[in-house]
């Protein structure tokens, strides 16, 4: 399935305005929340994930920025040498598990085979490392309106997400959901956003613009024993050997 896809400079412009630094903050709030221990770790953004990154770059021991070739790549973070590449996400530049935390934003969605982008992210993750994906839900007003990034690509339901997951090797530990405010620039609204996380957070209402799932690698993969379906053999007598009995008759 072909999937619609922002460009960089697209979802640059959007973060520019005063919807998306509503949606930056209110999506780190709880990433953050999550990682609040990431001294000395390898961090990962996936997709277009700069604008939730700042955060780890004091503690963390390296921060890198991998986006889609679709998608293109802007130069991260703006002070200093760069940390981002241009990768195709099924095929990332890394050895194995290399990364200790992989943030999925703006990827899964869009991906034209998110099972492959799972399954590398499965490789470069260090034993005990977690994934956390932001991904638009299907049951959200974002996922309706096409002029965020949220409102792209394709939607998932929690179970869709579920099973994707389980699909390659990862073990949910983790699920939230944000942006319940209506995704509009009035600045009413805008203002009211905060309100809005925290009445759906504390009564743990459905209805978010995205959700948001943390999981860990599954080092063994299940062993799955096919019942093996037996035949009944008839055993048919041996043929003898033309002339068999004249041979022995001259032997005696």
């Amino acid at each position: 399935m072909i999937r619609a896809m922002l460009d960089v400079v697209e979802l640059r412009a959007f973060y520019d305005t005063a919807l998306g630094g509503v949606a930056r903050r209110l999506v780190s709030r709880l990433v953050r929340a999550r990682w609040q221990d990431h001294a000395g770790l390898r961090v990962l953004g996936l997709g277009y994930a700069t604008p939730y990154l700042d955060g780890f770059r004091e503690k963390a021991q390296r921060v890198l920025a991998f986006m889609p070739a679709t998608q293109g790549v802007v130069h991260w973070p703006l002070d200093g040498r760069s940390a981002s590449a241009l990768v195709e996400p099924s095929m990332t530049p890394l050895p194995d598990a290399s990364m200790d935390r992989i943030l999925i934003v703006h990827a899964l969605e869009t991906d034209e085979h998110p099972h492959d982008l799972l399954e590398e992210v499965w490789r470069i993750l260090a034993p005990g490392g977690r994934v956390l994906i932001v991904a638009p839900s299907r049951t959200g007003l974002w996922a309706r309106v096409d002029t965020t990034p949220f409102g792209q690509g394709h939607p998932y339901s929690r179970g869709q997400l579920q099973q994707l997951l389980q699909a390659a090797q990862f073990l949910p530990l983790y699920w939230d959901e944000a942006l319940y405010v209506p995704p509009f620039q009035r600045a009413s609204l805008l203002r009211s956003a905060p309100a809005f996380e925290r009445i759906a957070g504390r009564f743990s209402l459905p209805g978010g613009g995205v959700h948001i799932v943390e999981a860990t690698k599954q080092l063994y993969r299940p062993v799955m024993r096919r019942a093996v379906r037996r035949l009944p053999i008839e055993l048919e007598p041996a043929m003898e050997p033309a002339g068999a009995e004249a041979g022995l008759e001259g032997i005696s």
